[in-house]
C-alpha cells in the first residue's frame, strides 16, 4: 500500500500540466500551514511534555524538576522518548490528515481516496 505523498505525486503524474501547477502550489500551501500548526504530547502524567509542528519538527520539549532523578537517568530517558515519540505520532497524523484534504479536493464528486 502507498503513503499518501506517493498517491498524491502520482496523482500529480498523471494530471494536465494545468492540474500539476494546481497540485503543486496546494502541496507547497499544505506544508506551509503544517509548520505552523502544532501538536503536544507528554508522558508520565505530565512530567515530559514537548511539542512538534506539523512537519515533524521539534519545537520545545519542557522537564518538570520532580522528573530528573540523578540516580535514576533511564526512567528519564523513558520519559523523553515516550513523550517525543508520542508527539511525533500526532504530527505524523495532522501531516496525513492536511495532505488528504489536499488528495480529496483532486477527485471528481463521489470518489473517495483508499485509505
Amino acid at each position: 500500500r502507498k503513503n499518501l505523498i506517493t498517491q498524491i505525486e502520482d496523482m500529480k503524474d498523471k494530471a494536465s500540466p494545468e492540474m500539476q501547477q494546481q497540485i503543486q502550489e496546494e502541496m507547497g500551501n499544505v506544508q506551509k500551514k503544517m509548520a505552523l500548526e502544532t501538536v503536544e504530547g507528554s508522558s508520565g502524567g505530565g512530567v515530559v511534555t514537548c511539542t512538534f509542528n506539523g512537519v515533524q519538527q521539534m519545537l520545545a520539549i519542557k522537564i518538570k524538576p520532580e522528573a530528573v532523578d540523578p540516580d535514576d537517568i533511564e526512567m528519564l530517558e523513558d520519559l523523553v522518548m515516550a513523550a517525543v515519540n508520542a508527539t511525533l505520532e500526532k504530527s505524523k497524523e495532522l501531516h496525513q490528515s492536511a495532505m488528504g484534504r489536499v488528495a480529496g479536493g483532486m477527485l471528481p464528486p463521489g470518489m473517495n481516496m483508499p485509505f
